[in-house]
């Protein structure tokens, strides 16, 4: 039988960079063949074979409600019909941030643009413009989109300057960035003693989804908000991927049930709000924002910001999530899964750990849940890349790499929790005997 997968990457690498147009795409890191998606519905793709997988990635976490929703699809038909885009403002723009401010009781303001990535960049931008320094904090192992002065690794010493992690950017461009190690009290201590008054923003994932699934421990948290707060700096909290994701209101509405009195100063958001449409924003009290062009000093813009197809993909996929009981329903079908599949993974006595949050969830072939990213780094790769092909085999699609998390959507059910268990206890079964 022809693999028309195999035959499509092969066209690809003839036309695209390594066949694909984002890294991870390839399987580099697993090997094999990137399966070519051919038609999703619900919680399932497939691929150019016609072959079903359940799909535990969800476009990287935009598909909460699964593929091809009815309501969301209308919404994007009868938009559609009104025309593309017009460099203009449009009413559903609006109804957009209204959305997001009513959910997210730290944003006043916000400004939408089309990816991850651009409101991340714009993000720091405005931290720098709004207090006058240069320096900015990362954690190794968080990512915040592929913007020249983000895309650094830890320096050689406690809270040193990073150094560039791809060619093409120099090393005066990550200068200014301090890359500190995730969940790490003293270090972050120590770069506000040495550094405090030159900080414009500490940007963090609050849960690490580049790492897997990690998350931010409260200690740490609470530190990053007294330091922020006591040097004036800007907390910063990447949520492009924890956005109404992990819980209705974000993960910052994770953090304020713990710590009292909790917010971010800035929220980068993504994914959710687009509903599967390239669309992003970032938002802020409205003194910051203020900062903003037309108001403001600070420069940002862009042609297709606010799409009004997105913004009507978006609209519709936030109403959905917002009616009462869905996030208390999703939540408990990723526990199901991630309890299961840890006791799949106990049965066969293979070492393993996972952890969830609303519709996100993470595992690792450790022992026990790992705090920062050279601890991540300790996971079993080989083992992992024959339970990513085990479960492939299986109709079982997770993220082609060991560091990515893993999404679960309103349209799985629990027979596809089912199915994912026990495609998991066969495999785990395998890697114990293998």
């Amino acid at each position: 039988m022809t693999d028309r997968n195999l035959e499509l990457f092969e066209r690809a690498k003839r036309l695209i960079p390594g066949g694909v147009n984002s890294p991870v795409r390839a399987f580099r890191a697993v090997g094999g063949t990137p399966r070519f998606v051919q038609r999703a519905q619900g919680a399932y793709f497939w691929d150019a074979n016609g072959k079903r997988h359940i799909d535990y990635i969800g476009s990287w976490g935009p598909m909460i409600l699964g593929h091809g929703h009815p309501a969301v699809l209308e919404a994007v038909q009868k938009a559609a019909l009104d025309g593309f885009s017009f460099g203009a403002p449009t009413e559903r723009e609006v109804e957009l941030a209204q959305a997001i401010v009513d959910l997210v009781p730290s944003i006043d303001m916000v400004r939408l643009v089309s990816s991850g990535t651009e409101a991340g960049m714009s993000t720091i931008r405005l931290a720098r413009g709004a207090t006058g320094r240069k320096k900015i904090i990362k954690f190794e192992g968080c990512y915040h989109g592929h913007a020249d002065a983000l895309l650094v690794k830890a320096g050689s010493g406690l809270a040193t300057f990073g150094n560039p992690t791809s060619a093409g950017v120099p090393p005066e461009v990550v200068q200014h960035t301090l890359v500190l190690e995730y969940n790490n009290i003293v270090q972050l201590e120590a770069a506000f003693d040495a550094h405090g008054a030159d900080i414009a923003c500490l940007m963090i994932e609050p849960i690490a989804g580049n790492m897997n699934f990690v998350r931010a421990s409260v200690p740490f948290m609470k530190r990053c908000r007294e330091l922020c707060t006591q040097h004036g700096a800007l907390l910063a909290f990447d949520e492009v991927m924890t956005g109404f994701r992990v819980a209705l209101g974000g993960a910052q509405s994770v953090y304020a049930r713990l710590i009292p009195g909790f917010e971010p100063d800035m929220t980068v958001m993504g994914k959710v709000i687009g509903g599967g449409m390239p669309l992003a924003a970032f938002g802020a009290k409205r003194a910051v924002m203020e900062q903003l062009a037309p108001l403001g000093p600070v420069y940002q813009a862009g042609t297709l910001s606010g799409n009004p197809v997105a913004t009507a993909c978006g609209l519709a996929t936030l109403a959905e999530i917002r009616k009462p009981g869905f996030f208390e329903a999703l939540s408990a079908r990723t526990r199901a899964l991630v309890d299961g599949l840890q006791a799949a993974a106990n049965g066969a006595r293979v070492p393993f750990s996972v952890d969830c949050e609303g519709g996100m969830f993470g595992f690792f072939l450790l022992p026990e849940l790992p705090q920062h990213y050279q601890a991540v780094m300790a996971s079993d790769g080989q083992r992992f890349n024959q339970l990513f092909h085990g479960l492939l085999d299986r109709g079982v699609y997770i993220a082609p790499a060991l560091y990515e998390a893993g999404f679960v959507s309103a349209a799985h059910t629990q027979a596809d929790i089912d199915d994912t268990v026990a495609a998991a206890a066969e495999v785990f079964r395998s890697l114990a005997q293998g």
